[in-house]
């Protein structure tokens, strides 16, 4: 018996399983990088991971929108999930036993492409700042007052009113023409008419910007070389990061990609008005406090970053 105690147990990676739990409770690789503060990608690669170590089938099939777990990988949450539960719970109660500090637990629903271009990068930075409250992110694009679960912080475009919610602003943004280094130097943008000779980047769900913007500034008969529509802005600055034409990128977006030299912006002076960001919190007899903390973070994170 004292044998079989000193034995190594055969566990799978443990980053694996925490991935692998969290895509198939939310069903959405999207929404577990989010919540685990990584990358999609980083997902991806957990799950094969996990599917390699196993030397099982595939424990997701993937859908137009999300995942769903194949019968493997139904049987394999139902082991994993409790586990995790029993885990964290252990956790908890000796934390509390040695008088240590139990985090507090912060709920945010934030729109996808905030997140992944402006909220998951600086999340490190209030986790430093904040260690003892713990951000549980899921991303989402749904009105405020149409969202299933109850959230402490749900950041959407304002302002806006929402019965039971109260609002504070988070970081102000505009819209205007952004392009790699690279692109510029290969066709210069000395004037607007030089658009005629790039490829313009749109964007499906706000399909009109790229003519006002032309229109403001007095070129609203400008024909460029070509044109290239997108599903989402997270998509369009990408795709202007890699050189493949101008998008045109909310500030907050692309902040951290001026800064560091990958997009640059050829016309500063001209720019489209955009939605506020603001954080709705539910008005209830006594507002977590963690969100106060989190919205007053963000907030000076937003105006240091030239973004607000």
């Amino acid at each position: 018996m004292a044998r079989a105690t000193l034995q190594r147990r055969l566990l799978p990676p443990l980053n694996a399983v925490r991935a692998f739990e969290a895509a198939a409770r939310r069903g959405s690789f999207k929404d577990a990088a989010a919540e685990l503060g990584v990358t999609h990608g980083a997902i991806s690669r957990q799950i094969q991971l996990l599917e390699e170590w196993l030397g099982a089938p595939a424990l997701f099939r993937r859908l137009n929108r999300g995942v769903t777990l194949t019968p493997q990988g139904g049987a394999l949450l139902a082991e994993f999930g409790p586990a995790l539960d029993r885990i964290s719970a252990a956790a908890r109660r000796h934390r509390e036993r040695r008088g240590g500090p139990v985090a507090t637990l912060l709920r945010v629903n934030a729109l996808a492409t905030f997140s992944l271009r402006w909220l998951l990068p600086r999340l490190t930075l209030f986790r430093e700042a904040h260690p003892g409250i713990e951000v549980q992110l899921t991303t989402a694009n749904e009105p405020v007052d149409a969202l299933a679960e109850e959230y402490d912080v749900v950041i959407r475009g304002g302002p806006d009113t929402f019965y039971g919610f109260v609002s504070r602003p988070l970081l102000h943004e505009r819209r205007l023409p952004v392009c790699s280094p690279a692109l510029m130097k290969r066709y210069p943008l000395a004037t607007v008419t030089g658009l005629e000779r790039h490829t313009l980047l749109h964007v499906s769900t706000v399909p009109k910007l790229w003519r006002d913007w032309l229109t403001v500034a007095g070129h609203a008969g400008l024909q460029p070389a070509a044109a290239l529509t997108l599903d989402h802005f997270y998509l369009s600055i990408q795709a202007a990061v890699d050189g493949l034409g101008v998008a045109m990128g909310p500030t907050a977006l692309v902040s951290d990609d001026l800064a560091a030299g990958r997009l640059v912006t050829p016309f500063p002076e001209v720019s489209l008005p955009a939605r506020t960001y603001f954080a709705y919190l539910p008005q209830r007899d006594l507002i977590n406090p963690a969100s106060i903390v989190f919205c007053e973070f963000l907030a000076k994170l937003g105006e240091r970053s030239g973004a607000a």
